[in-house]
Formats: structure tokens, sequence, C-alpha cells
């Protein structure tokens, strides 16, 4: 389940480029993605256990903040930096979110970690260093990869706060109001009457996938995998996403890593493998 939706989403990352380059701005992706995502979210629970989508206030700034952080602003960032640099690449500046999780488990609530943690994030910092070949000039856009590296920071607080969230709910039903609020903010951020709908015909089947195949059905899978696997073997299998979304951009958009970026792509990746076990519970 977890490579398969690992595949979903690396899939995903070439198809939301393409809906980028038809004329759809990356908050209006991003609005979208979370909207569709709720409404078929809700209408599966709706069908099937609507009881479980009662919600106190208590909960509301814990959901409001799970919901924005990773349905809105991680996707949002996220189309930000494949706009601007290769799918793979992207998915590399974002996949650093784990050692960021490690690094606050050890500093922000003082628990202890292996001294792997620091072989960790020295490989990623090295990694990612030899990725954007920063030996010469920096081949990289600069916006594309800050926007990486801040979805990698919203994408640990969205860890973060998932894992207090999942203490009190199910998935299914954490998933879909979390999808609820991103929504929300989206219209704020994007308001719906600034939509350019008259790209939509062109790009339809894309958007589609977005937000079925490349949202709803992969999240459902790794949530059913977690109650089958642990979190740390979920995240670091799950790290098959970028390298499938390599592959899938380098058939599909050309998009050609030389051999220094691919031994970067390594270093990163084994640097995440580092800080996921790093953690002690």
């Amino acid at each position: 389940m977890v490579v398969a939706s690992g595949a979903l989403f690396a899939v995903n990352g070439t198809v939301s480029k393409l809906v980028l380059r038809a004329g759809i701005d990356a908050p209006h992706l991003a609005t979208l993605r979370a909207t569709g995502a709720f409404a078929v979210l809700l209408a599966l629970m709706l069908a099937t256990r609507p009881r479980r989508l009662r919600l106190t206030l208590r909960e509301v700034p814990l959901l409001a903040g799970y919901g924005l952080c990773g349905f809105l602003l991680v996707p949002l960032l996220y189309f930000v930096a494949i706009r601007q640099l290769p799918v793979g690449i992207a998915l590399l500046f974002e996949y650093t979110a784990p050692v960021m999780v490690a690094l606050w488990a050890r500093f922000g609530q003082r628990r202890p970690v292996r001294r792997r943690l620091w072989l960790g994030l020295a490989l990623s910092l090295a990694g990612l260093a030899t990725v954007a070949e920063i030996w010469g000039d920096l081949r990289l856009d600069p916006v594309g990869i800050a926007a990486g590296l801040g979805a990698a920071a919203l994408l640990a607080a969205y860890y973060v706060l998932g894992s207090r969230g999942v203490a009190g709910r199910d998935a299914t039903s954490l998933t879909c109001l979390a999808f609820g609020f991103a929504a929300a903010g989206g219209a704020l951020v994007a308001p719906w009457w600034t939509f350019p709908f008259d790209r939509l015909p062109e790009v339809w089947p894309l958007v589609c996938y977005v937000v079925v195949l490349g949202s709803v059905v992969p999240y459902l899978l790794v949530s059913a995998a977690l109650a089958r696997l642990p979190a740390t073997s979920t995240g670091i299998v799950g790290m098959v996403e970028p390298v499938f979304a390599g592959a899938f951009a380098w058939l599909v958009l050309g998009e050609v890593l030389d051999p220094a970026q691919l031994a970067g792509g390594v270093l990163v990746l084994a640097g995440v493998v580092l800080a996921e076990t790093a953690r002690v519970r």
C-alpha cells in the first residue's frame, strides 16, 4: 500500500506540473485540490460513518493547523517548487522533512536520539548541496529551492500535528476534516471568483487525477498502511516516491538529472533513512 501510494503521489507531481503549464497557478491548484479531496472524502464519510465527522471546539485549532499546513501550504509550496525545478529535485528538498522532525524531537521536545541523526543530517545537507551543484554557478532556481525547503518545514509540522491528531480520531475523518479547513483557507488565499475556469476544459482529466488518484486514494492507502506498519517503516518505504517521481518526470517531461544530481539524491535519501531511525521511542 505504501509503494502504491508513493507511485500515485509520484505521478501526481508530473500531472500537477502539466496543469500548472496550462495556466492554472499554484494557489488555485492547491485550493482546487483541497476542495475536491474534501468533497470526495465528505461524501464517503456521510455514506459510511457520518457520526465520526462530529468535532468539538477543542479540536478546531489542531485540525485547522494540521489542514492548513499539510493539505494547503505544503502542496502550494510544492507546486511553486515543481514549476521552478525538476519534479524529482523538488521532492528531494521536500523530503528533508523527516530530518527536521528528528531535530524537533531532540531540541524542541528534548527527547533522546541516536547518534546516527547527525550523520543523517550531514548526508542530507551534502546531498542537497550536490543536487543544487553549489560549487559553481547555482544552476537551480532560488525561488524553487526556497519553496522546496519551506514545504519541508511545513511537512515536518504536519507530521508533528498529525501524530497528535490520530490520538483522538480515526485517520479518515481526520483527513476529511483537515481537507475541509484547507479548502476554507484556500478560498481565502485564492478566491473562487478569480479562478481561471476557462482553462479547465483542456485539463479536467488531469485535475481529476490530482484530486482522486493524486490525493484521496494515496492518503487513504497510507492511513491503512499505518495500521499494519510502524510509522518509521512507512516513512522509509515511502521514499520510493522521489525515485518514481524522477523517473516519471524523465519519461514524460524530459527532465534529465546529471550524475552529480543523482548521487546527491542518493545521499539525501540515505540521510533521511538515518534520521527516520534515529528517534528513540
